[in-house]
């Protein structure tokens, strides 16, 4: 039997741009989380009934919504802090959020040429769009894992699912629903199963979510997070370098005792060569006297290779450093050379030369344990903060969101890092230059965030945590291989049932 008409077919390319930016407005700082598991589903409804290369297209208009405002903070970054100028600038912002409204579009495209029918379509769809939302994440331009479907769960039932399952397990959970419920617009009150399912899945949830899976392995252990609030425009100019290191001894000062100390991403203005004898050593030595670990970072020079690195440094009793591995494309490295150096040194763009550190680095340790270290837009990879976890006692995320300004990235960003905390069964803590820093429990929840844009020391406690949630011990390729497998299964079926009819 056909499937009911449905409204949509009409106003439907319109309407899925709108969608874009609904599905947006369900992440920080707006937190309306609802809106994705809705947004998909009228997406999924508006793709049904329609040609393949019709569905593409409006997947694509949803994707410049949805990145349209969701990445605006681009814009910021490359003119109010890169001196860009604004129509190279708003140019550069448009190709950024082009380049990426492409992958919800492969996911229309693929969704509809793969059956004709509707059910079929509705079961694909929401494992292509967890598959692709990886592919996105992981391998294109060394990945944009931003505004994954999973994110905007962290304060719903669904969050019960990412120890389990991570973001990316949980993204499926999400984009499930909104097939399902998008069945039941389709299909109404011959749809009941559907009904029922996703009220047991949401139910689970809600059961799911008060479990503990890690354990406390020691006493609660005092901690000071430094946010400097210096302006990335003052940041790096010469005249300002003692000033700033002035700033945040001084505050550091303050803190002495306190077991553990944080600075943000490259909050030591100079490279290491530079300043290690006459800052980095003594204040190590202040530290150890004081029995504190100061987590500090900078950018780190290798004069035998003549390799930089954006760097963090343990200072006190136990030192050591993490050179970061995933690194900013465009940013911290140009990617597609010599092409892009041209391109870019054409439009007087000067980015970063770093060199990517080694994957299995010896974790660090501060306060008397190890931590997973990240700096800037690492803790956006899920994989890299279960990385050793089993050693780890806690995460430590060090940023410099100076660059957005007072946009709408910071806000993003922390919700990133809540979800890794929960991901990981682990306290995390999180250093910004300008905001938003923050001490986040392992259920996700901020316990304490300072400011944005003032000077100040953010206090608190951890607890260090053993153990492993269920997603720290399997990881995202048993789920990325399942899905992979039904959704192979699904279109086998599919074209039999095909042939049967």
């Amino acid at each position: 039997m056909k499937p009911p008409a449905f409204p949509m077919s009409k106003y439907g390319d319109l309407l899925a741009f709108l969608l874009g930016i609904f599905f947006t407005l369900a992440f920080a700082p707006f937190n309306y989380p609802y809106l994705a598991v809705i947004a998909l589903s009228l997406l999924f409804v508006s793709w049904q009934q329609i040609t393949p290369k019709r569905a593409m297209l409006r997947a694509y208009l949803f994707g410049l919504g949805s990145f349209g405002l969701g990445v605006s903070w681009v814009y910021v970054s490359i003119h109010d802090y890169g001196y860009v100028p604004a129509a190279i600038a708003t140019f550069l912002t448009v190709i950024f959020v082009a380049v990426w409204a492409l992958f919800p579009m492969l996911v229309g495209y693929l969704s509809t040429i793969i059956s004709p029918k509707i059910s079929v379509r509705l079961m694909v769809a929401p494992l292509l769009w967890t598959l692709i939302e990886y592919l996105r994440g992981h391998v294109f331009l060394n990945g944009f894992p931003w505004l994954l479907c999973a994110y905007p769960q962290l304060d719903t039932a669904l969050a019960g699912y990412i120890p389990i399952l991570g973001a990316y397990g949980t993204g499926f959970i999400v984009s499930a629903l909104a097939a399902m419920i998008a069945g039941l617009v389709i299909y109404q009150q011959r749809a009941w199963p559907l009904a029922l399912i996703v009220v047991a899945v949401w139910g689970a949830g809600f059961f799911l979510k008060p479990l503990v899976w890690t354990q406390p392995m020691g006493d609660a252990i005092n901690v000071a997070l430094i946010q400097g609030n210096i302006r990335q425009d003052q940041k790096w100019l010469p005249e300002n370098k003692v000033k700033t290191l002035r700033l945040y001894q001084s505050l550091t000062e303050q803190h002495w005792g306190t077991p553990i100390i944080v600075w943000p991403e490259t909050s030591v203005p100079a490279f290491y060569s530079d300043i290690n004898s006459v800052f980095l050593q003594p204040l190590s030595q202040d530290a150890a006297q004081h029995n504190t670990s100061v987590i500090t970072s900078l950018p780190l020079d290798d004069n035998a290779t003549n390799e930089y690195y954006n760097a963090v440094m343990v200072l006190g009793k136990e030192t050591g450093f993490y050179r970061k591995t995933h690194l900013l494309p465009f940013g911290e490295y140009l990617p597609w050379q010599p092409v892009s150096g041209f391109v870019l040194n054409l439009l007087g763009i000067k980015l970063g030369n770093f060199t990517p550190g080694d994957l299995n680095q010896t974790l660090l340790k501060a306060g008397g344990y190890a931590f997973t270290p990240s700096i800037c837009y690492e803790d956006a990879f899920g994989d890299l903060a279960i990385n050793k976890l089993e050693e780890a006692a806690y995460l430590v995320n060090v940023t410099n969101d100076a660059w957005f300004g007072d946009s709408i990235e910071p806000h993003q960003h922390m919700q990133i890092a809540r979800m890794r905390a929960l991901e990981s069964g682990r306290f995390l803590l999180r250093a910004t230059n300008t905001g938003t820093t923050g001490i986040v429990a392992p259920t996700g929840v901020v316990i304490k965030q300072a400011p944005a844009f003032t000077s100040t020391v953010l206090t608190g406690a951890i607890t260090p945590m053993r153990g492993l949630t269920p997603y720290a011990k399997i990881g995202d390729s048993v789920i990325l291989i399942s899905l992979c497998v039904l959704l192979l299964a699904i279109v086998v079926c599919g074209r039999y049932w095909i042939r049967k009819s």
